[in-house]
């Protein structure tokens, strides 16, 4: 089965590239001292330390896997290639959205892979439905998404690279 490609921002793979470099040279190193210490304790079968040192290594090493597979299968988006008419990957959208009260609200939203998500800053994945719905739509049209809470209206104000 092929690997799920993964869809980065410069940012996102430079973010990347800096936590393999830090898991790579500097958490491996801490991660191997403390293994060290706790053999240095003696008897490993009631040696929690040793315990807990090697399932930091575990997860450790799965996270070098994991990021190193998603940079052999990204594709980095060329953000100067972006057009600001239509939403894409990579586009930062103004919108005004009524809530299912009635209430409206503005927001601006980064449409990124699913990787880079973070709603809470405004990134929100070409994966989620308000992200996939956006896709491709212009300024000035009005998108209705269906979301947990009920539909919810998306304005499109502007779209900027």
């Amino acid at each position: 089965m092929a690997a799920k490609q993964v869809i980065l921002t410069k940012e996102g793979l430079e973010a990347l590239e800096n936590e393999l470099e830090y898991l790579k040279s500097v958490k491996r190193k801490e991660v191997a001292e403390k293994i060290k210490v706790a053999l240095s304790f003696g008897d490993l079968s009631e040696n929690s330390e040793y315990d807990e040192a090697k399932n930091d290594q575990a997860i450790m090493e799965s996270r070098i896997a994991e990021i190193t597979a998603m940079l052999k299968n990204s594709k980095l988006i060329d953000e100067s290639e972006i057009s600001d008419k239509h939403i894409h990957i990579g586009s930062k959208v103004d919108v005004r959205l009524t809530g299912v009260t009635g209430a409206t609200s503005m927001k601006q939203y980064k449409i990124v892979g699913s990787n880079e998500a973070c709603p809470a800053e405004g990134r929100i994945s070409d994966e989620s439905a308000v992200g996939k719905a956006l896709l491709g739509h212009m300024t000035g049209e009005t998108i209705e998404v269906e979301v947990p809470a009920g539909f919810v209206k998306y304005e499109i104000l502007s779209i900027s690279k």
